[in-house]
C-alpha cells in the first residue's frame, strides 16, 4: 500500500493508491475521514489495513493539484545517520564506522514533496542527501536483530539536505541539519510488505537539475535497517511513527572538486526503486 498525507483548501486529507496507481481519499472533516497516517500507525497494522480499505472507496485525488504533506508531519522521533555508506564515508575524510554516527532532527525542519526546500540566508552551502526512511510501526526495546523487521511498517524517501559550514561549526552536526525547510520527506509511505525486507538491494538514484550526482544501492549501507534497529533501541525506546533516516551514498556536493551546492532555482530528485520520486525546487530566504 501507498499511502499519501496533503493539503489542499486548508484541509489535511489522506490518500492510498489502487492497484492501478491512481490515489483515491478523503479530507478531514468527512465522515470517512480516518484520520492521520502517524494515527493509524499508532493503533497497528490492522488500523491501517481497514483505513486503506476505506480509503480506496473515496474520490480521486490527483497528487498534482494538492500540496503534498511528510508523510508523518509529527513524529516522535527523527533519528538521523550518518556516514552509513563506505563511499561517502571516505569522500568525507571518516574513517568507516564500526558504530552508526547518529544525530538528529527536528519536525520544524520538514516539508513534503514539491515544498521549496529554503537555501538560508545565512549560508551558500546547501548540499544534498538522498536517503531511504524506515518508519517504526511496533515500538519496543532492547530488538534483537532477527525480529527488527516485524516492528517496521513501512518505507519512504528523505533529502537530508545540510547547511555544511553550518554543520562544521563544531563537533555536532545538530544545527546544520536542521534548518527550517530543508528536510525533504516523501512523496508518500510504501508499506514493508511491498518491498524487499529491509529494503534492501533498492536502487538509489538523486538527480540535481537531471543530472545524477549519487548512485547507489541499499544494500550498500555499513548498517542495514535491522542492525540500525536492534542497535538504537539498546538506548531508545521506538515508538509508533519514529522514522529512521538511514544515510546517504557517495556523491554529496561538498565532497566534489569543484564543490557542488543547491541554488535558487535548482530542482533536486530522490529515486528510489519501488518507493518513487521525491522532487522538491530549492528557493532562496
Amino acid at each position: 500500500m501507498r499511502f499519501a498525507a496533503f493539503t489542499s483548501g486548508g484541509k489535511k486529507g489522506l490518500a492510498v493508491a489502487g492497484a492501478d496507481g491512481v490515489f483515491h481519499g478523503f479530507f478531514d472533516g468527512n465522515s470517512e475521514y480516518p484520520g492521520s497516517l502517524g494515527s493509524l500507525i499508532a493503533k497497528g497494522s490492522e488500523a491501517l489495513d481497514t483505513a486503506a480499505a476505506v480509503l480506496k472507496n473515496g474520490p480521486v485525488i490527483n497528487l498534482n493539484q494538492v500540496q503534498l504533506l511528510p508523510p508523518i508531519q509529527t513524529p516522535g522521533k527523527i533519528i538521523c545517520v550518518g556516514l552509513n555508506y563506505v563511499d561517502h564515508s571516505l569522500e568525507s575524510g571518516f574513517t568507516p564506522p564500526s558504530y552508526p554516527t547518529i544525530f538528529t532532527r527536528f519536525t520544524s525542519s520538514l516539508i513534503g514533496a514539491g515544498s521549496p526546500i529554503i537555501r538560508p540566508k545565512a549560508s551558500t552551502q546547501l548540499d544534498y542527501e538522498g536517503e531511504m526512511v524506515v518508519v517504526i510501526g511496533t515500538g519496543g526495546r532492547h530488538i534483537a536483530e532477527a525480529d527488527a523487521l516485524k516492528h517496521v511498517i513501512g518505507y519512504s524517501i528523505f533529502n537530508d539536505a545540510s547547511i555544511r559550514d553550518y554543520q562544521m561549526k563544531s563537533p555536532q552536526w545538530t544545527v546544520g541539519k536542521n534548518f527550517d525547510a530543508t528536510g525533504a520527506f516523501g512523496p508518500w509511505l510504501v508499506t514493508a510488505d511491498e518491498l524487499p525486507p529491509g529494503g534492501t538491494g533498492l536502487h538509489l538514484q538523486t538527480r540535481l537539475n537531471g543530472t545524477v550526482v549519487q548512485d547507489a544501492s541499499t544494500s550498500d549501507m555499513i548498517f542495514s535497517a535491522a542492525k540500525l534497529i536492534a542497535i538504537l533501541s539498546e538506548a531508545l525506546t521506538l515508538s509508533p511513527g519514529d522514522i529512521i533516516v538511514s544515510g546517504t551514498p557517495a556523491g554529496v556536493g561538498f565532497a566534489r572538486k569543484p564543490q557542488l551546492y543547491m541554488k535558487h532555482g535548482d530542482v533536486c530528485e530522490i529515486e528510489i526503486e519501488g518507493i518513487g520520486v521525491l522532487r522538491n525546487t530549492v528557493v532562496d530566504e
